[in-house]
């Protein structure tokens, strides 16, 4: 959520893309959108929760069984959003190629190659690895915890002229210990830990005579009774 939210790579080019790019309009473009991002994610985790107990997935989609025609027409709805959605990660990635290799003035035609080329290359990555959550997970520890927390609060401190017991320090210093303690924990458990991938698999009350089995799962147990 961290990395997502606070250090969007399409930052600079969705500000430049408003009507009217101030500070006010930013701020308002994204406290509304981050904020119904929030309400969106806690809705479907909640319901999840409250669905599947101790059996639920990181993907709702893969707690709904096989022959469930409703959750297969969302599977197919969340990937033509995903579809249409992964072209505008990639244009950080051409904007960026654009300016090292083109001067930042690219042609028509090679607009669109330098497009498909990224699209694909990453497309491709992606095809021969199953289970990404590790990638997120580690951005998350030691890009985005370093970004947000360590680097601001060690240049506020450097900066400063305060002096050091003053209250804006005493805050900086207890972010910057935050940061650092968040990016080697979560560092060390996702290493020890990996986020394991279960795309595909049956859940145990699909089977017959099981339909009801999630009902007596214990809350925080993620191993069937």
């Amino acid at each position: 959520m961290s990395f997502a939210f606070i250090c969007h790579h399409n930052s600079f080019l969705i500000y430049d893309s408003l009507k009217e790019p101030t500070l006010s309009n930013w701020a308002h473009v994204t406290h509304v959108s981050v904020s119904f991002a929030v309400f969106v994610s806690l809705v479907f985790a909640t319901c999840g929760y409250v669905t599947f107990r101790g059996y639920t997935e990181g993907d709702i989609f893969e707690n709904y069984c096989s022959d469930d025609d409703l959750a297969t027409f969302g599977r197919f709805c969340y990937g033509i959003t995903v579809i249409l959605t992964f072209p505008i990660e990639c244009f950080v990635t051409r904007e960026v190629l654009a300016n090292v290799f083109f001067s930042g003035k690219l042609t028509t035609v090679w607009h669109a190659i330098l497009t498909v080329i990224v699209v694909v290359i990453a497309m491709s990555i992606s095809l021969v690895y199953d289970c990404l959550g590790i990638v997120l997970e580690l951005n998350g520890v030691l890009s985005a915890t370093p970004l947000i927390f360590i680097l601001p609060a060690a240049c506020y401190l450097r900066l400063s002229e305060e002096q050091r017991t003053h209250p804006d320090n005493l805050l900086s210093s207890l972010i910057l210990a935050i940061g650092v303690l968040v990016m080697v924990v979560g560092f060390v458990m996702t290493v020890l830990r990996p986020q394991e991938c279960v795309h595909g698999k049956e859940m145990p009350y699909c089977f017959p005579g099981n339909s009801s089995l999630y009902n007596n799962t214990p809350l925080y147990n993620n191993t069937p009774p």
